[in-house]
């Protein structure tokens, strides 16, 4: 199986005494926050009641019991965001998180640790202020409160209840729920963060992974409801997090990439320590949740960390300033107006640069972009779409005119969010995608893989995962960092599989007319970045594209069965890396990708093998959005900067009504287009239908 385990330890940690000092300002805040909200004062963000969610606590809190408000979970879709500290929600996550906000549906932020970093709450600029780690926390918290309640709400002041909840790992957590909007909950479960990018800190969320130390302490903010500090060891982390999502049951989970790879410039961690092994702990915690029975199937979304703002900017002007807007509440820019918590109500390290290191420019998913998860089969009519649920291949099929059926969830689990598929000449069908191996006893056994599941016969079912093995020599040297695959099918039925590699290059695997496949061999390229995409033009010409920051490169066959070289230099202009490409005419392969700064839709053509695009041509309409774009002929499908799906002919899209977000990207297919809802459902349009 993917995920090996140890038995669970004792659920109670070894708590640790706080300091009187501090024991004695948090028993205060615990008597007059709920007190002022009985009375009717309610002074924007400190309008926080502060009370338990378990009634034996409340006595000796002295909280009337009606004070603590729990979280309500709203019918179908439910939205569980897990991240390290407060910000990486805001800077990596959105505009998908206030899109979620908008459609009024349950949505959960859980922070993992207390984003305590020197405690010194100030922008570069201003006098050096005493350090205080309590203190800083609880600014930042104060921050993300009036951030939500101001994309939610429009009122950054709209008042939150703080409750202490007990956690599945045998400590406390802060429970925090929107009263104006109580589906809307933030979780803080306040460890002690490493502190550092990629410096060594045994006492951080990696070096608990890596068994470096046996248990991770608290660090609680100034204000927080939880009373007293404690510890965790892995395996109480690991259960803490399952808890959560067992307390709020997500039918789609948003979490940073477990796997951002090295730095090519520096040699070190692309992206935060602490983002990270905060997605290792949250993988091992979805995976036990999804042995749990009677819970809904959920789907798994990863986003690029810091490595998006070296990237050309994916998002448009209007939705930067929506992303900036939050970012400036949260990092507290005003400083003085409407804030009475000595503590702070923001972030003011953020404040001194809102936009980050361009991460507010740009929105990014990590081998969850594929267009090509609809297939169509061996009848006429006949299509099958693939998804990952609760890390298992979901299969949906429609025979013809008839309504899809599914999914059928597929044995074998540990498979990453995002899977592509083709067609082999006989009309069956393979899934590729990429697997992750994890033991939490043997952290240095973390592992991600290609993989490959074919249908038995036409219309038949699947068979067995194949393992395909990975290009990376160990986790160590490129955190496993492999992009979703890509593949070729020549008219034997023989495929041809492309990664990005964690050296930013392209790496290849054949498979061999008696089934068993070459080892992994470099196929050229430097700086690639996001997923590869591959297409067979009618002429039986295999094309490879994969993006760079600067370019697009292209692999091809000069004929049909002959070798695929490259790179070529296509003379492409930048682009936001999502690359979709069709087979287009008879002679032809399309490629779709976007503009950056903008949005808009873009499209080039190569014909004859040599690699070479036509004149590039943007779509009129200037219609902005961000991700791959789904295409079928001249028939499109794509995700709009609201975060709904636009379709229709290549000249005259037109977006979609209603807030019915979607994961992902678009696939489109000669019939109709499918997208997957984040209610973990199949959602299916027939092209005549949806541009009516």
């Amino acid at each position: 199986m993917p995920l090996r385990r140890p038995g669970r330890a004792p659920s109670a940690p070894a708590p640790r005494a706080s300091a009187p000092a501090r024991a004695r300002s948090r028993r205060r805040l615990f008597l007059v926050a709920p007190f002022a909200v009985l009375m009717g004062i309610t002074g924007g963000t400190l309008a926080l009641t502060t009370g338990s969610s378990d009634a034996s606590d409340l006595p000796s809190r002295g909280v009337p019991e009606s004070v603590a408000v729990k979280p309500v979970r709203t019918a179908g879709e439910s939205v569980v965001q897990i991240v390290a500290h407060p910000d990486d929600d805001l800077f990596f996550m959105n505009p998908d998180t206030s899109q979620s906000l908008a459609t009024g549906r349950a949505l959960t932020s859980v922070y993992l640790t207390a984003g305590e970093s020197d405690g010194r709450n100030a922008r570069r600029q201003d006098p050096r202020p005493p350090a205080d780690k309590a203190a800083y926390a609880e600014a930042r918290q104060n921050g993300i409160r009036a951030a939500y309640a101001e994309m939610a709400t429009g009122n950054r002041t709209s008042p939150w209840d703080r409750t202490s909840i007990t956690t599945a790992g045998g400590g406390r957590a802060e429970l925090d729920t929107l009263r104006a909007r109580p589906q809307i909950s933030l979780v803080w479960l306040q460890l002690r963060e490493a502190g550092s990018i990629t410096g060594d800190r045994p006492h951080s969320l990696h070096g608990l992974w890596d068994g470096r130390v046996e248990r991770l302490e608290s660090q609680l903010a100034a204000g927080s409801p939880v009373g007293e500090d404690f510890s965790y060891s892995k395996t109480q982390v690991i259960e803490t997090i399952t808890g959560v999502l067992r307390r709020f049951e997500p039918t789609f989970v948003r979490m940073m990439d477990p796997t951002p790879g090295i730095n090519e410039r520096t040699g070190e961690l692309s992206d935060h320590q602490d983002h990270m092994y905060g997605a290792r702990f949250a993988q091992a915690a979805l995976a036990r949740y999804a042995d749990e029975p009677g819970r809904p199937h959920f789907a798994v979304q990863n986003y690029l960390g810091y490595s998006t703002g070296s990237l050309p900017h994916s998002l448009d002007p209007a939705s930067v300033e929506a992303k900036l807007r939050a970012l400036r509440t949260y990092a507290w820019t005003d400083h003085t107006d409407y804030c009475e918590d000595p503590a702070g109500c923001g972030d003011r390290k953020v404040a001194a640069r809102p936009a980050g290191h361009g991460w507010a420019h740009s929105v990014r998913y990590t081998r969850s972009d594929s267009t090509s998860w609809v297939q169509r089969g061996a009848r006429p009519g006949e299509l099958y779409a693939f998804a990952v649920l609760d890390g298992r291949l979901a299969v949906w099929h429609k025979a013809g005119k008839r309504a899809w059926t599914g999914p059928v969830m597929r044995p074998g689990g540990g498979m990453d969010g995002g899977v592509t598929s083709v067609r082999l000449p006989d009309g069956r069908i393979a899934v590729l995608g990429t697997r992750t191996e994890l033991d939490e006893d043997a952290p240095e056994a973390y592992r991600r893989e290609v993989v490959t599941a074919v249908q038995t016969a036409p219309g038949g079912g699947f068979g067995p995962w194949r393992s395909l093995g990975t290009p990376e020599r160990d986790d160590a040297t490129g955190t496993s960092d492999i992009s979703a695959p890509a593949a070729l099918v020549d008219r034997a039925g023989l495929m041809t599989v492309y990664v990005r590699d964690a050296g930013h290059g392209l790496a290849v695997t054949s498979q061999r007319p008696d089934g068993t496949w070459t080892a992994w061999a470099p196929a050229g390229g430097t700086g690639l970045r996001g997923n590869p995409v591959a297409a067979t033009d009618a002429a039986g010409r295999g094309h490879v594209f994969a993006a760079t920051a600067r370019t697009v490169l292209a692999w091809t066959q000069a004929a049909p069965g002959g070798p695929v070289t490259g790179p070529v230099r296509t003379g492409l202009p930048p682009t936001t890396v999502a690359l979709s490409a069709v087979p287009d005419g008879t002679d032809g392969v399309r490629l779709w990708f976007r503009k950056p700064d903008s949005g808009a839709v873009r499209t080039a053509r190569f014909t004859d093998g040599s690699g070479v695009a036509s004149p590039v041509r943007e779509l009129p309409g200037g219609l902005a959005g961000y991700g791959a774009v789904g295409a079928a002929g001249d028939r499109l499908a794509l995700r709009t900067a609201t975060g709904a799906v636009a379709t229709g002919p290549a000249g005259a899209l037109r977006a979609g009504g209603g807030r019915t977000l979607f994961g992902g990207a678009p696939a489109a297919t000669p019939y109709g287009f499918a997208t997957l809802g984040l209610d973990g459902g199949l959602r299916w349009d027939e092209w005549g239908r949806s541009e009516r």
